[in-house]
């Protein structure tokens, strides 16, 4: 079977933001590959550390001013179809600062003037930045929209908004729901905004994670856990299950383990284009460098989700006839605990709503814009796993990296084909700690 690894559009990731920065290459990076040990333990490896000029002080200063000084240009200009791009734009540019200012919010209740009349592209840019950045403040316009917009990534975007803190919209909120489901049966996005809401309902009861860890995919898969809280704000961790079904060691004989960030810039459910990184499978295949100046010169994991690639390609097999996903196939997949248990099925709802792309990178971006957030120093994406990369600002040169880890970690496991999954332990608000996960490991 012929797997073709996937190239990533310059912009991957946060979108057309960088394209007026871009100006220079990074270099060609050169790794130093090193032999398998029988044990899966982590040697030392020796790789050519990297340097990205985008990480100096000065550098990422004139960035951040560049970047406030087009949220202001773009939002003074009249909102009208013509300018539409600009204030997308803009929000874009805010959520990525997490940037504030009452003119600023004066200019998103401009944006809601009229909201019925803009275009479903500007509607969904709009709900993503108030969707995290303003939570409680525009629940009348978020339901006027709700009630009014023909784009179905907007309406579920302002459903799980007023869902998400609003107790006196609930009800409303789940019989307009109810009534666009029946108007649209067969709309993948309604399904998963649907699915989602009877499973948050239920408060479905997690089946044991030991059943998940050891069980059997394909033979001589190699597979990450990343184990993230319900509250994406909160960090999670990654380890690795080597091709012989053994947890990776680290040099020390402990249980290999690096944090990894599952936090959209958005904060939006995961089944939602550029929303958190969501529960459930992923078919891991294959290493790439990222051009974008977002994500960084170190090599990333390629990922693909359900309905994104073929059935041959997900479940390793070429023998494979159908062409066609349905919810059984990924059901196929599962422990037998773990069939019913539909939080897990996001990745599916997540492919069959469109998302594309997702991919487990290291990052350049500025942390000190998110200074004040429980995720600081790491940095989110639009929907990636993220880890942990410090950079000298004096010099641009790699000081610290949790992805470089990552990835020598995925190779002395035996490389990166198998499966990458994310499962969500529960809502404690802190991060996932090593000794959340140990006492899983053994059957």
């Amino acid at each position: 079977m012929m797997h073709v690894v996937k190239k990533l559009p310059p912009e991957y990731c946060f979108k057309k933001l960088w394209l007026p920065f871009v100006a220079y290459f990074f270099a060609i990076l050169f790794f130093i590959f090193y032999s398998q040990t029988a044990t899966a333990q982590i040697a030392p490896v020796t790789v050519e550390i990297p340097v990205v000029k985008d990480t100096k002080a000065g550098n990422r200063q004139r960035l951040y001013k560049s970047l406030v000084n087009s949220i202001n240009k773009n939002l003074s200009l009249p909102l009208a179809d013509s300018t539409e791009e600009n204030w997308i734009d803009a929000f874009y540019s805010m959520e990525l600062l997490r940037y504030k200012s009452p003119w600023a919010e004066n200019k998103i209740h401009e944006a809601f003037s009229g909201i019925e009349k803009r275009s479903g592209t500007f509607q969904r840019a709009l709900m993503e930045l108030v969707y995290d950045a303003c939570p409680v403040a525009f629940e009348k316009e978020v339901f006027f929209l709700l009630d009014t917009t023909t784009d179905a990534k907007c309406f579920a975007a302002c459903a799980e908004y007023l869902l998400k803190k609003t107790k006196a919209y609930e009800i409303k909120v789940v019989e307009k729901v109810s009534q666009r489901k029946n108007q649209y049966p067969d709309n993948p996005v309604i399904n998963a905004l649907w699915q989602h809401i009877v499973a948050t309902g239920r408060k479905m009861a997690m089946p044991p994670v030991a059943d998940l860890l050891h069980h059997s995919l394909f033979p001589n898969a190699r597979i990450v856990f990343s184990f993230q809280r319900k509250n994406r704000n909160y960090p999670g961790l990654a380890i690795i299950r080597d091709s012989a079904g053994n947890f990776v060691k680290d040099g020390y004989g402990n249980t290999f383990s690096v944090p990894q960030l599952a936090r959209s810039i958005s904060n939006l459910p995961g089944y939602l284009s550029n929303g958190n990184t969501p529960q459930g499978i992923f078919r891991m295949k294959g290493f790439d460098v990222s051009k974008s100046i977002f994500i960084g010169p170190t090599p990333n994991v390629q990922l693909t989700m359900p309905v994104e690639t073929t059935l041959q390609h997900f479940f390793n097999d070429s023998t494979i006839t159908d062409s066609v996903w349905s919810m059984g196939s990924y059901r196929n997949m599962l422990p037998l605990s773990w069939k019913n248990f539909t939080p897990f099925y996001e990745t599916y709802f997540a492919g069959t709503c469109g998302r594309t792309e997702i991919i487990a990178h290291g990052t350049t971006v500025d942390p000190s814009w998110y200074k004040n957030t429980p995720y600081y120093p790491l940095t989110p994406t639009l929907g990636c796993l993220c880890t942990k990369e410090i950079w000298d600002e004096e010099t641009g040169k790699r000081k610290t990296s949790g992805q470089q880890k990552l990835v020598d970690a995925i190779k002395k496991a035996g490389g990166a084909d198998g499966y990458y999954i994310v499962v969500e332990l529960d809502n404690e608000q802190r991060e996932v700690d090593i000794n959340d996960i140990l006492p899983f490991l053994n059957k």
